[in-house]
């Protein structure tokens, strides 16, 4: 099943056999356990730390913030780099709570493909649906992996088909479940003529593999009770009657998914669904600029940054760019330059992640991910190049959802607490508007889970205790127009004026009716719900 051989002959070897992708799901279909198995199955772990597990098993490679692990969910964007056989995979691990869809969307414009993961109970749900349709915006290939089939699951052929309609996308399955809940003994592998039993003692072993000359196979009766296997051969029939055969073309445009069934707490499915990734994913892909689209084979190196993480070490106040590479081949040591300073910058320490651990990167290719430590001179939305003043475009910033105002317990700590929100909003984790009457901050999120994370982290990583507060406003918009308009709009406005971190002219609104005044009493000036974060 596992071809190297590049979709485009053009492609450097190297480049051809990465596999950049991200992990989206609704919360608690089981993503962070299936990021974990991805990495024991790669060879990167010896063993998978569970999510509700307990003790040195409960410990989750993927999920490094202190509040991930004691609640058991991912709320920051973590990326992963890992060999497996012949391919080099680069997994983003996303956060699956709605609360933290921002940092969700710009690690989707990092990536070639995503996985789309389901609970065999549940079925699409609500936040599956949003992260699909953002997958669509940017026509990502999308291969998806049906969780939790050893518990009580629903039929096999009403999840494909509340798929196909809810998300508009022909389904082709890749494998069959066999039973579910207590009798799921495993899958038929619908594209390798297979059958995959799953072991129920060890959640860490690889399933069992039978080669077999398909259904009719004698070997079958061996190893599947006679009710199950009358019942797997119906099914299997059927679905190769109703549903369409796999077309890697159709799955590469976007327009048809594979789906492959198994329980990743049981190690089941996962192997199938990597090899699924490397066979059927697509290579590094072009990426966007202001001017011209870029070729990952090309010579040159560029890059852009698509997350900033601050202390992501606690013995360090360290901040650590993410920087997807769009193309060439990248040296540790680098003269690249910055174009948003036009400053050349030395990338003398890059690094790899295996989540919270890291390596040196010597070297590093296009559609790679790697880290660069910095002191604040790399914000979301810089473009890295080997000279030529190009700028990756397309990475979006949200306009915030709620607002509330901050302070510090401890009225001495105020400059402090500026220095935190400031990095935390370089890092996309709050927008931070300093409104141009009075004094404070107002804080605005996309949901209120964040307050807590940014109330935590602050003092954890800073020391300062702070009390977040509701505010007047509810909302923001950017301000745009000429610069005799907006100075016009801002000098009749000033109790609702702000500015970012950016020093961009911010709106604050109370209602509705605010934008709309405005829309009508000043139409030279467009308020904006969104900024392109390329700076």
């Amino acid at each position: 099943m596992l071809d190297t051989a590049p979709n485009r002959p053009d492609l450097p070897a190297e480049i051809a056999r990465r596999r950049t992708f991200a992990i989206i799901s609704h919360p608690d279909a089981g993503k962070t356990t299936l990021t974990e198995k991805f990495l024991l199955f790669g060879g990167a772990i010896q063993m998978a730390g569970q999510v509700r597990a307990k003790g040195e098993a409960r410990r989750t490679r993927s999920d490094f913030m202190q509040m991930e692990k004691d609640r058991g969910i991912s709320v920051s964007a973590s990326a992963m780099s890992f060999d497996f056989k012949t391919f080099r995979f680069n997994l983003v691990d996303t956060p699956g709570h709605s609360d933290f869809s921002e940092d969700t969307y710009r690690t989707l414009t990092a990536v070639d493909a995503a996985i789309m993961v389901i609970d065999g109970a549940k079925g699409v749900e609500s936040q599956t649906q949003k992260l699909f349709e953002v997958c669509r915006m940017r026509d990502l290939p999308i291969l998806t992996f049906c969780n939790k089939m050893d518990r009580e699951a629903r039929d096999t052929f009403e999840i494909i088909d509340e798929i196909q309609e809810m998300l508009a996308i022909h389904v082709t399955p890749a494998s069959w479940p066999i039973g579910q809940g207590r009798d799921f003994l495993g899958c038929y592998d619908m594209l390798n003529d297979r059958l995959e039993l799953m072991d129920r003692a060890d959640r860490n072993r690889v399933a069992e593999t039978i080669e077999i000359r398909g259904l009719n196979d004698p070997l079958l009766a061996e190893h599947i009770p006679a009710d199950l296997l009358a019942q797997l051969r119906d099914e299997v029939e059927m679905a190769r009657e109703l549903l369409p055969t796999l077309d890697p073309a159709a799955v590469l445009e976007g327009h048809m998914t594979p789906i492959w069934f198994g329980s990743a707490i049981n190690s089941f499915g996962v192997k199938e669904l990597m090899e699924g990734i490397a066979t059927y994913g697509p290579e590094p892909q072009p990426q966007s600029a202001d001017s011209r689209q870029i070729s990952p084979e090309e010579t040159k190196v560029s890059g852009f940054v698509f997350k900033v993480q601050a202390n992501m070490d606690p013995k360090h106040r360290d901040r650590v760019a993410f920087m997807r590479l769009a193309s060439g081949h990248f040296r540790r040591g680098m003269k690249l330059t910055h174009v948003r300073s036009k400053k050349p910058m030395t990338v003398s320490a890059p690094v790899l992640f295996l989540a919270s651990d890291r390596e040196l990167a010597e070297e590093a290719w296009a559609g790679d991910i790697i880290g660069i430590p910095n002191h604040g001179q790399l914000r979301i939305g810089d473009t890295l190049t080997e000279g030529e003043m190009l700028r990756v475009t397309g990475i979006p910033s949200f306009a915030p959802e709620l607002l509330q105002s901050v302070r510090a317990t401890d009225p001495m700590k105020g400059k402090h607490l500026e220095k935190a929100l400031m990095q935390f909003a370089e890092e996309g984790a709050a927008k931070v508007f300093k409104p141009a009457i009075g004094s404070g901050f107002v804080v605005g999120v996309v949901g209120a889970l964040q307050f807590e994370v940014l109330a935590s982290r602050i003092e954890m990583e800073y020391g300062i205790p702070v009390r977040f507060e509701p505010s007047q406003f509810t909302s923001a918009r950017w301000v745009d127009g000429d610069r005799q308009a907006v100075e016009k709009f801002t000098d009749s406005n000033k109790q609702h004026i702000a500015h970012d971190h950016d020093g961009d002219i911010v709106y604050l609104t109370r209602l509705q009716w605010d934008i709309d005044r405005i829309e009508r009493d000043h139409p030279e000036v467009t308020l904006k719900a969104t900024k392109e974060m390329m700076v």
